[in-house]
């Protein structure tokens, strides 16, 4: 693989006033995707997606193209990964039936279009919570299951150790996300250029990065490690030690159907609340059989009190869910943790009660 010396490149993409209008563009791009986004949501309107999801008979759940760990259909087409695993329980949760998925593959560009349009159902794809598309965006984000950070990777004989070093870069970067400006910011604020090589999905930016198309490719710091982990050789690429951003990964859903939004989050909330409590796929059967001593583990599972009712599903929705693929460390471990090829420590996204931000709302 050949790489052109960092610094030598066109000086027409060296310099702040270029960089500035690139930043204009890209804001500019984000504008109208929101006009566009805001239309589609008022015509979508407030309709109840849980009786439209029990009609079909399946969940429509948006996904990335693919993102190994996170998100991919494995070598018999079945899909898999952390994110799919949320997917899983919430058809779970409302069908008893984790396989009651519909898996709709989208895009940085395409993902917004599809919720809004009600492709989908739910969006499940390493999407950074933000005030715009919280707001502006008319989404709304059920919770944080990763919580992440944008880096930056490089081959090691590319001789770099610090993104700092990285003047005069070709970058690879996705269309379409927060890593664009993200990206702009960071060379701006240390005073040096780059030149943007904008990529669709994880797929291009892999084979552009391999093919030397690119010095760098820039994401989240996780969609770094499981591209890497693809690699034939991961040994002879670096994760850069800057990370430059927050970047809190959830699922979301639009606005305008509150119920629908309950249903997704305490989903969510039941796979965190189970680890915590100590109920996993070994134990759960078990536990669900009869009341235990703990009223919330009894009120997570639906043998005391009347949870399932107040959101319109079964008293066993979350016992469900949880037996859909583990509670939440299961998950973070089965699909992407350190035993993994992908070999995240679970970091920030360790339990409250370990020193990390993951955290329920109690069940009652």
């Amino acid at each position: 693989m050949t790489h052109k010396p960092l610094g030598q490149k066109n000086d027409l993409l060296g310099n702040v006033r270029v960089e500035t209008q690139e930043e204009v563009k890209m804001k500019k791009t984000v504008f109208l995707g929101a006009l566009t986004i805001a239309a589609l949501t008022a015509g979508v309107g407030s309709a109840a997606t849980l009786d439209d999801v029990k009609a079909r008979g399946s969940l429509n759940c948006g996904v990335t193209t693919g993102l190994v760990g996170f998100a991919a259909p494995d070598a018999n087409g079945v899909w898999e990964g952390f994110d799919v695993g949320i997917c899983r329980a919430v058809a779970a949760a409302i069908f008893g039936d984790p396989t009651a998925v519909e898996f709709v593959p989208t895009t940085g560009q395409t993902r917004f279009t599809a919720l809004a349009s009600g492709e989908i159902d739910l969006l499940a794809r390493n999407t950074t919570w933000t005030f715009s598309r919280d707001t502006d965006l008319k989404f709304e984000f059920v919770g944080v299951n990763y919580y992440d950070g944008q880096g930056f990777m490089v081959p090691k004989d590319l001789g770099v150790s610090s993104a700092k070093d990285l003047d005069g870069a070709t970058v690879c970067i996705q269309t379409g996300t927060t890593t664009e400006l993200n990206l702009a910011d960071f060379f701006r604020t240390n005073g040096i250029s780059y030149e943007p090589v904008p990529i669709e999905t994880n797929a291009e930016a892999q084979q552009q990065y391999l093919a030397g198309a690119c010095d760098v490719y820039t994401t989240d710091a996780s969609g770094l490690a499981a591209t890497r982990a693809t690699f034939a050789a991961p040994q002879d690429h670096t994760l850069l030690p800057e990370i430059i951003s927050k970047e809190p990964l959830g699922p979301l859903v639009r606005h305008g159907d509150s119920e629908w939004g309950d249903i997704a989050r305490w989903t969510l909330n039941a796979l965190v609340s189970a680890e915590e409590l100590g109920v996993n796929s070994t134990n759960i059967a078990e536990l669900a059989a009869a009341p235990t001593n703990n009223p919330e583990v009894n009120r997570l599972l639906g043998t005391e009190g009347e949870l399932g009712a107040m959101i319109g599903l079964d008293a066993n929705w979350a016992a469900n869910a949880i037996a859909a693929g583990g509670n939440y460390g299961e998950l973070f471990e089965k699909n992407i943790g350190e035993n993994t090829p992908i070999g995240l420590a679970r970091g920030l996204n360790a339990m409250w009660t370990e020193g990390g931000l993951i955290y329920s709302p109690p069940f009652r």
